[in-house]
């Protein structure tokens, strides 16, 4: 009998179902952990299911009988994974579920600000549309994406579904050189002229020492086309105040942002601050979590516990086991 301990539960909507596992087990699920709580929830526990749920090497090492840690997400900086590495802890995370998700919220975010639907709606809720008299009223301006040259920054797997749903509107897909780099090859644009040129910059890097900041002043005012910003990918890509002063100056035309650093952000954030203008839309981190993928996912959670118990383990992070 193996006892599986999920911290985080409630990372995942109510309505996904988590399948039993295939083999002798006791499930025990918690909506929430604090971390003075890991340690007591883990004591006789195998198996630990984690999303956001920190980790650490001072708590792993009072838990040797944890044999895997599976993170329910893609990015696994919640485990001390060279502890795990030195200590025979397995790590495994979920990979390719968000391949549809989170380039359909990037073209929503896209798309809503590039044709001012969240001015537009409260305007209608004021009663702008009687007030003008006719079928129809000109409050803000409205831009098709056709013809428009979208800059990527990240080629993954999502940055290249991004690009081929922009080929589909008759957009012009960019993805732009690693910053401060070049002769990266023929799929690259050069990285300023990506800022230069682009109608729309849409970021889909990993946060790394690398890629931190990468997007502050110096960026914005290479901008000559008033770019929208949009950015499903991590918080701390951008640099929230510079963000702000960018919109202040004019030398960006809007911003949609499913991230921040942290998370939740604080109320007084540069990002919470801004999150009432009309050229700005801020979701909450939420462009991966169509019921389709959060099933694809826990599908995939499963999966890995199976495998790993089985003796076959899929998924498992570099340098983890």
């Amino acid at each position: 009998m193996r006892k599986i301990v999920f911290l985080d539960r409630a990372t995942l909507a109510p309505q996904i179902r988590l399948r039993k596992p295939g083999f002798p087990h006791e499930l025990v699920e918690h909506a929430q952990t604090t971390p003075d709580q890991v340690l007591e929830r883990l004591a006789s526990a195998e198996i630990a299911i984690v999303n956001k749920v920190q980790l650490t090497a001072d708590l792993l090492e009072r838990l040797p009988q944890l044999k895997l840690i599976a993170v329910a997400a893609t990015g696994t900086d919640c485990v001390d994974k060279e502890y795990c590495r030195t200590h025979g802890i397995a790590v495994s995370n979920i990979r390719g579920y968000a391949i549809n998700t989170v380039p359909e919220h990037t073209f929503a975010l896209m798309l809503a600000l590039r044709r001012n639907i969240v001015p537009f709606r409260q305007d209608v809720l004021d009663g702008e549309w009687q007030k003008s008299g006719q079928f129809c009223f000109f409050n803000h301006p409205i831009h098709d994406l056709q013809g428009a040259r979208l800059g990527i920054i990240g080629e993954g797997v999502l940055g290249q579904r991004v690009a081929d749903i922009a080929r589909a509107f008759g957009m012009v897909p960019l993805f732009a050189a690693h910053k401060g780099k070049s002769g990266l090859g023929p799929l690259y644009t050069p990285w300023d002229v990506v800022l230069e040129t682009s109608d729309i910059i849409t970021l889909h890097s990993p946060l790394t020492p690398e890629t931190r900041g990468m997007i502050a002043m110096p960026e914005f005012r290479q901008m000559k086309r008033r770019p929208l910003i949009i950015n499903t990918a991590r918080g701390g890509l951008v640099v929230e105040e510079d963000l702000v002063s960018a919109l202040d100056e004019g030398l960006i035309g809007g911003a949609g942002f499913d991230v921040t650093l942290p998370e939740p952000p604080p109320a007084d954030s540069p990002l919470m601050r801004i999150a009432g203008r009309p050229n700005v839309i801020v979701t909450p981190h939420l462009g991966w979590a169509s019921d389709e993928a959060q099933q694809a996912l826990a599908d995939q959670l499963i999966d890995n516990i199976e495998n790993f118990v089985a003796g076959s383990p899929s998924n498992l992070v570099m340098g983890a086991y």
